[in-house]
């Protein structure tokens, strides 16, 4: 039988109706087509279906659909208003971090979740960070490369993305 969710979504209230095993990955690309997010493992070890839910990043993987009622819910798509490419956005095409692109959508979710955390991250905290998403392409040096310059272009800013 299915439920009833509202969700703040990239901040649109939105509702949904979902079965109660639908997982948020699913709501969030099927029914909302916001397919940035993506399915990778389904198990939570990949990151790239990584979202913020109420500012905290979690696989969405993991989180049922009905477990998000009356939350916020903050995609990859949520970065671009409009199509504007974010700064963070900007600086992973700048520094050549982005390759097939398949894990990008769940890094830079992990990336806005640390620098929200910590305005000047170190080199350590940003490997943090990032540690619950799998790269194959990259390596993670221009990833972290990308994550540092924002960090230092937000702080010149005075924390403003």
């Amino acid at each position: 039988m299915a439920v009833s969710v509202n969700l703040k979504l990239n901040g649109a209230a939105c509702r949904f109706e979902v079965e109660p095993d639908e997982r948020l990955v699913e709501t969030v690309r099927e029914k909302a087509g916001l397919t940035g997010t993506k399915l990778g493992c389904g198990v939570g070890e990949c990151g790239a279906c990584s979202v913020l839910l109420d500012g905290k990043l979690v696989c969405a993987c993991l989180v049922l659909a009905a477990q998000a009622d009356g939350c916020e819910v903050f995609t990859v798509e949520g970065l671009a208003p409009g199509g504007r490419l974010s700064d963070l956005q900007r600086a992973f095409v700048e520094e050549g971090a982005v390759q097939c692109g398949y894990c990008t959508p769940g890094m830079l979710m992990a990336a806005e979740a640390l620098l929200r955390r910590h305005k000047r991250p170190t080199g350590e905290q940003i490997r943090q960070g990032l540690a619950g998403n799998l790269c194959r392409c990259t390596g993670y040096t221009k990833i972290v490369a990308a994550v540092r310059k924002v960090a230092k272009r937000r702080a010149a800013r005075g924390g403003r993305r």
